[in-house]
């Protein structure tokens, strides 16, 4: 068993919580102030190019991982190219503002929300369509990229960290409601 430092004695010197603990979501893990302002100042840059930057990221998921094109149904007898296939661009550009939009809302909200839908209809899909973590994993690397990208006069370490736990906030959640519906 590990050893633990014993509680102090009530009357010894008072314990000082870490901001970033105050500041944890149900989940145990924490979106700061910092990574907030880091989170919205970039997100406020890239807003105006929303439409781009979201077929950029799905055009990178595809170039890392060519086997998740077949997981959207509307691509796979398409002979549409990516571009310009209507369906896809909506579908890209919706999933971009939204999970921007959510890694805004994270400190705020104190968990993750999600408009014009809800989490267990994104489980559901996901689950239907075969999504597994290592489809995540791919669309994380996709995200910071576009982002590094969209942003290179503000990209940081810190950035990249901000943006990187507003995403795994995101992909726990969603990956939390992908059960299969009860008989």
């Amino acid at each position: 068993m590990p050893q633990h430092q014993p509680f102090p004695h009530p009357t010894s010197t008072a314990i000082t919580i870490p901001k970033q603990v105050l500041n944890m979501n149900s989940s145990g893990k924490c979106f700061t102030e910092e990574q907030e302002a880091l989170v919205l100042k970039s997100w406020s840059v890239m807003k105006k190019n929303s439409a781009e930057l979201g077929l950029k990221f799905f055009l990178k998921i595809f170039e890392i991982a060519p086997s998740t094109q077949k997981l959207f149904s509307f691509l796979r007898d398409s002979t549409v190219p990516l571009e310009q296939n209507s369906k896809f661009k909506v579908h890209a550009i919706s999933v971009f503002i939204m999970t921007c939009d959510s890694a805004v809302q994270l400190r705020k909200a104190g968990k993750v929300t999600v408009r014009e839908s809800n989490l267990k209809k994104l489980g559901a899909s996901h689950l239907r369509t075969g999504v597994v973590n290592e489809h995540f994993e791919v669309g994380k690397f996709a995200l910071l990229e576009t982002i590094k990208e969209a942003v290179p006069e503000m990209w940081s370490p810190e950035m990249k960290y901000a943006w990187g736990e507003a995403y795994d906030q995101l992909a726990e959640a969603i990956k939390s409601e992908m059960k299969p519906p009860s008989s």
